[in-house]
């Protein structure tokens, strides 16, 4: 129940301060007023408003956009652990330096539109700013909804255009010669797995024995593995594995006879246990290493005194301070056969922090690249664009569009649907029906 409490003013006039309880029973005041029965109504009209759940606490607005962030929204924000290692990096990257010390109500559509602008100007690219909008669209609309301000300032504010780039799918030609590269059986099988299962990379590395009905050829999908900086894992490791994947819902998929025979010959080689991870880091660099004849190479840009040098030598990344694949991967021979010989003060090579899970960087850098560069396919892959080769072939082969929805796992069949004529060849079938058009004209 609130009530009016009388005092003397600066100027020695009585004046009344109305008080009223908030939610949770602390005592508040609703303002200072000449008159009592002023101060009373006060009182009342909040007493009225908190009923209705529109009142919030003035002073809550006027915190910072930093100390709400860091002390309300990112610790009781529920989000993904990965997720949360990016939206920090992003926050004080490109987000505080700009809203970090003004005040949460004093932040407005326009200082929305002048830092896009302001990050349009340093060359930040569309994606980028479009990302930390979506970040800071989700601040502001909390803050909102806990009435700590009372405008959503990022609504309506428009980012650069990002345009949609076509996909690169790697061919079924292309990916023999890339399979062919890869540096051992175990990293063919991860890769084959990869391709036939359109599985993403946390739900291959977390892929177990248990996992797959050897009788009926099913694998179900059930986990999925992140890798994250160990100051946003609950207990300081390196990897978490989630036990749903990334669209929240198990799924299940057949395999080829084929690959169910490698994947058992791999279990019972490796000694595996139902709960054992099929694909692991073993603690030690494949062998592969790309050393193509500098002959044809090329040479660098000239350095300060004017001269140049072949790329895929040690005075191209010496002298020339070429850091090119092949200059690096020259040098990196060369420092490693005079450690092999004992020169160079050898030294113990520093061990990965896993739990035996592949780190995805790790694979990218020793395994995957260097397959691309031996493989001499001249386009630019990731190991996730499998996943995206797995949904084109099947569709290109007549697969059924929600049969590969449901194998995916797209929320959406209109995800799936990006993948129809995304071959090289999607279009010959066009262009023949309009040659054969074309060609009517000519045979006058």
């Amino acid at each position: 129940m609130g009530f009016s409490r009388k005092r003397l003013g600066v100027d020695g006039k009585p004046r009344y301060t109305a008080y009223y309880n908030d939610i949770k029973g602390v005592r508040r005041s609703a303002g200072s007023y000449a008159s009592k029965k002023e101060a009373d109504k006060a009182w009342q009209r909040a007493e009225a408003k908190m009923a209705e759940g529109r009142l919030g606490d003035p002073r809550r607005g006027k915190q910072t956009f930093q100390q709400y962030v860091e002390e309300i929204w990112l610790p009781n924000h529920e989000m993904e652990p990965t997720t949360r290692e990016a939206y920090t990096y992003s926050l004080y990257k490109h987000l505080m330096p700009e809203f970090g010390p003004m005040r949460m109500v004093d932040i407005l559509p326009e200082h929305v539109r002048a830092w896009v602008t302001k990050m349009k100007e340093r060359g930040i690219k569309p994606v980028t700013i479009r990302y930390n909008k979506i970040i800071l669209s989700a601040i502001f609309s909390t803050a909102f909804d806990d009435q700590v301000i009372y405008i959503q300032p990022s609504r309506g504010v428009k980012t650069p255009t990002v345009a949609r780039k076509p996909r690169t799918i790697i061919t079924p030609e292309q990916f023999e010669v890339l399979y062919r590269n890869l540096p051992d059986e175990d990293t063919r099988l991860l890769v084959e797995t990869a391709i036939e299962t359109g599985l993403r990379w946390g739900e291959l590395t977390e892929l177990r024995v248990s996992d797959i009905d050897f009788a009926t050829r099913i694998l179900t999908v059930s986990r999925a593995a992140i890798e994250v900086n160990p100051k946003f894992h609950p207990e300081g490791g390196r990897f978490l594995a989630k036990e749903y994947p990334k669209d929240k819902e198990y799924r299940r998929l057949k395999l080829t006879a084929q690959l169910i025979m490698k994947i058992q010959a791999h279990a019972v080689e490796k000694h595996l246990g139902r709960d054992g991870l099929l694909f692991t880091d073993r603690q030690e660099a494949p062998a592969l290493r790309v050393a193509p004849d500098p002959e044809t190479l090329g040479f660098t840009e000239p350095n300060a005194a004017g001269r140049t040098y072949r790329h895929g030598t040690i005075s191209g990344y010496s002298n020339g301070k070429c850091k090119c694949r092949h200059c690096k991967d020259a040098y990196a021979i060369y420092r490693a056969e005079r450690r092999a010989a004992g020169k160079d003060c050898p030294r113990t090579p520093r061990r990965r922090d896993t739990d035996t899970h592949i780190s995805r960087h790790w694979f990218r850098k020793q395994v995957w690249i260097p397959a691309l560069i031996a493989a001499g396919l001249q386009i630019h892959v990731r190991m996730h664009g499998l996943r995206h080769a797995h949904a084109s072939w099947l569709l290109a082969g007549g697969a059924d569009l929600q049969v590969v929805k449901e194998r995916l796992g797209h929320a959406s069949i209109a995800t799936t649907e990006k993948y129809l004529h995304t071959l090289p060849d999607a279009d010959e079938t066009a262009l023949d029906a309009f040659t054969r058009i074309r060609a009517r004209g000519s045979d006058r």
